[in-house]
């Protein structure tokens, strides 16, 4: 993974890690690779009976690399390898909920989806994010 350079080039890894995908119900397999300073990070969506309780891959990707200590993540990638051809932007881009866990994990990240002709930055798809204080910063 070493000529892994943009977060176009992580799209392919999102992709391949996507085939392992728990997606029973809705059959829609989605992978997620994160970039951060040490290292890249995958995830996958994991779907439960109990449809609130499912897991989206972006937010399965940011938590691997939050455990691995990482706090500054610079890309994304996105495949969701089952999103039928036709399928515009809105189909292709991260939920409200990883919006919003990426405005607080990654703000400055770019992100690139399969089948998305451009790239965003986290702003873009998420222009008023929910903030509070991090009680943690002086």
């Amino acid at each position: 993974m070493s000529k892994i350079t943009s977060a176009r080039d992580l799209v392919a890894v999102a992709a391949k890690v996507a085939t392992q995908a728990y997606a029973p119900y809705s059959g829609f397999r989605v992978g997620a690779a994160v970039r951060g300073e040490r290292g890249i990070y995958l995830g996958t969506n994991v779907e439960n009976a109990s449809h609130g309780l499912a897991l989206c891959a972006e937010r399965a990707a940011l938590a691997a690399a939050v455990a691995a200590g990482e706090r500054r993540i610079s890309a994304i990638g996105i495949a969701c390898i089952d999103a039928p051809a036709d399928a515009g932007s809105e189909q292709r881009l991260p939920c409200g909920a990883c919006r919003q866990w990426l405005a607080e994990l990654a703000p400055d990240a770019v992100l690139a989806a399969l089948g998305v002709t451009r790239d965003y930055s986290v702003p873009e798809l998420l222009p008023f994010a929910f903030a509070l204080k991090d009680k943690t910063q002086p």
